[in-house]
Order: C-alpha cells, then structure tokens, then sequence
C-alpha cells in the first residue's frame, strides 16, 4: 500500500477511471458479440443493425480514450467485412 499521499490519490483516481472506461469497453464488446452472432445465425438484416451499434460504441470509446482509435478501427473493419463475407454468400 502507498504511503505517499500523492500516490494514495493517484490510487483512488485508477480505481475510478477503471470502473468508467469498464462500461464503454464491455458496451463495446456486447454489441460486437451479438453481431457476431447474427451473421452466424444469417439473421443479416437484424446482423446489419447491430453492426451499425457496434461500430457507433467503438467509436464512442475510442472517442472517450478508452480504446486506441487504430484498435476501434480494425475491429469495426473485421466486422465490417465479416458482414459483406455473409451477404455475399
């Protein structure tokens, strides 16, 4: 444990952005789970929505700083085209 008060506060102000950034980084991961799921099921209509929601909560986090913009971008983009594989087929 610290010992520092600087380092008790710094303690205290991780814990706090940690528990913020948790809710954009699982919002993030439900919606791209079910679009997944979606285009597996061939549900692409419905797929098609909830990849537009995926894409618009990546870039919300990135936006906060939660995620690398790099790192939303290449997920929006596996998506993306996992979607175009699905509609093609």
């Amino acid at each position: 444990m610290a010992n520092i008060q600087s380092a008790k506060k710094r303690i205290r102000q991780n814990e706090k952005r940690r528990l913020h950034n948790r809710r954009y980084t699982s919002a993030a991961r439900t919606y791209v789970n079910k679009s997944r799921e979606l285009i597996d099921a061939g549900d692409l209509e419905a797929a098609a929505e909830q990849v537009r929601l995926a894409c618009k909560t990546l870039d919300k986090a990135a936006r906060k700083g939660v995620i690398h913009p790099n790192n939303a971008s290449r997920r929006k983009g596996r998506l993306m085209a996992r979607l175009a594989a699905a509609q093609a087929a």
